[in-house]
């Protein structure tokens, strides 16, 4: 793309880059051109995400890139077509689809046949002081929505786009295992749209108070009930099941809580992957199935919902933004589970 730099936009900017697994180095990177259908954006906020932690922890990254997709930021400069006033703020998202197979026209962008693998797509992320962006991936930000609440749209639409594919009725008995970012975030849109009967399972005190907060009631993995019969069902067996922690052990229990005809939503990225009970899933003609990403309409019904103010913001995300030199204590922080709500990094502030 062309060199973005205007009158006042600086040639450089702060940026984490990530160089090898648990290894994040604070430089001086170029600030990235943009081509005529592309926007240039001051990053205001970026979210830590559950990927971001397996790219940088765990080494699934590609060396010397630049992390972070849940952001909010002003347009510094714009391409010819990119239809978007510099000014404006926005929330960006990891969406790398094409717009143009079978599922982007059928309104499942999530099951694009050309995007690039997670994690792989190229793209230089909001870990900085600046991001490039196709304008066709940022949103605009409804009137009454600041900057740090447009930070969070990215992962509640990741929420929204389960919840639409599990589509539970009102009256459905839920559980969710890990109240984490994603599976607080699932618990809130729930209870908005007036799910009662909801458990989160989650090992950690710290997030199982941020689940009560939420209105949700709580066990922890040991107070599961395990049938050993495939077609014995628990006491009061779950319509859905959302798995948003990726642990192994969690998939593996959250199968056993079903209702007949019941589904398993598995929301969270794991690393070990779980041996499910296949007699199980026939006996009780179970759904186990994935969502990744968003609804067609994700960022708009998102941000209308953070217009709405319906959403407890000051529980799902915590009140203090990190500089770029505290993300990496951050990730620590919430791979360990002692932090609850969703962690912004905000690349303007100075180091502490």
């Amino acid at each position: 793309g062309e060199p973005a730099v205007t009158d006042t936009t600086p040639s450089t900017m702060r940026a984490a880059v990530y160089r090898r697994p648990g290894v994040v180095e604070i430089v001086d990177h170029e600030v990235p051109g943009i081509g005529p259908d592309d926007v240039l954006v001051e990053v205001e906020y970026c979210g830590i995400c559950g990927t971001d932690l397996h790219l940088v922890l765990d080494g699934w990254g590609v060396p010397d890139r630049v992390g972070g997709h849940e952001w909010s930021g002003r347009v510094v400069a714009a391409g010819d077509v990119a239809g978007i006033d510099v000014g404006t703020l926005v929330a960006g998202s990891a969406d790398a689809t094409c717009g143009a197979c079978d599922p982007c026209r059928a309104g499942r962008p999530s099951l694009c046949t050309n995007r690039a693998a997670a994690g792989d797509d190229g793209f230089q992320g909001a870990f900085a002081g600046f991001v490039a962006a196709r304008a066709a991936t940022v949103a605009p930000v409804p009137a009454g929505v600041d900057a740090r609440s447009a930070a969070y749209a990215e992962p509640l639409s990741v929420a929204m786009h389960a919840i639409t594919l599990a589509a539970p009725p009102p009256d459905a008995r839920v559980m969710v295992f890990g109240a984490g970012p994603v599976g607080a975030a699932i618990v809130a849109v729930l209870r908005g749209r007036g799910v009662d009967d909801i458990v989160v399972v989650e090992p950690g005190s710290t997030r199982r108070r941020l689940a009560e907060q939420l209105g949700a009631a709580t066990a922890t993995p040991d107070e599961l009930d395990r049938p050993g019969h495939p077609q014995h069902l628990v006491d009061r067996p779950a319509h859905v099941v959302f798995e948003a922690s990726g642990a192994r052990s969690a998939a593996e229990v959250g199968l056993q809580q079903l209702a007949r005809g019941g589904t398993l939503m598995l929301v969270g990225t794991g690393v070990d992957h779980p041996r499910l009970d296949t007699n199980r899933v026939l006996l009780n003609e179970l759904h186990v199935t994935g969502a990744f990403n968003y609804d067609a309409d994700g960022f708009p019904a998102s941000l209308d919902l953070l217009a709405s103010g319906r959403l407890p913001l000051e529980h799902l995300v915590e009140p203090e933004a990190v500089p770029l030199d505290g993300l990496l204590d951050a990730m620590h922080g919430l791979r360990s589970g002692d932090t609850a709500g969703k962690v912004l990094v905000r690349p303007s502030e100075e180091s502490r």
